[in-house]
């Protein structure tokens, strides 16, 4: 009966261990990565982006913007008043156990802007009477919208793509 047990538990390890697959590449290759659509992926933002507190100013190159936050939207954001250069990307949301990934701006959920040692993850999306949505076609080429709770409700600050 003993090597019965035995010979049970041996086989229960075995099975456990063999499911658990290639550990190698778990972070390069995650089961949960998110939607990207079979479309091409837009061009980076490019231009000055207004609203009613502050702007950000993208050149183009997918990396780095020019924030310039007044005490309303360095609140939000916990990012530091004034104008300075940061680099910036555009994330996917929390995806366990990775967290979360860089990911075309038209499906994130998420914009994480690093101003020196400073860094600061803003959800993103949509907001509408109160609620909110983040997620695919919120964030567009014309605006990009941050996204907080002021403890009853929705908020966002747009920031709205400038013509000039």
């Amino acid at each position: 009966m003993k090597k019965i047990i035995i010979f049970i538990i041996l086989l229960l390890c075995i099975g456990v261990l063999a499911s658990c697959g290639d550990l190698d590449d778990i972070g390069e290759n995650p089961d949960n990565m998110p939607y990207v659509p079979d479309t091409p992926a837009p061009d980076p933002h490019n231009g000055i982006f207004v609203s009613d507190h502050g702007t950000m100013e993208f050149n183009g190159d997918g990396k780095t913007v020019i924030c310039n936050f007044d005490e309303t939207a360095a609140k939000v954001t916990g990012l530091p008043e004034g104008e300075y250069e940061a680099e910036y990307s555009f994330m996917t949301g929390e995806l366990p156990p990775w967290g979360s990934m860089p990911i075309r701006y038209d499906v994130a959920h998420e914009l994480r802007i690093t101003a020196g040692s400073e860094s600061a993850t803003i959800d993103i999306g949509v907001v509408n009477n109160g609620s909110a949505s983040t997620g695919t076609n919120c964030t567009t080429e014309n605006r990009i919208t941050f996204i907080y709770y002021d403890g009853n409700s929705f908020q966002g600050i747009d920031f709205i793509k400038s013509d000039n």
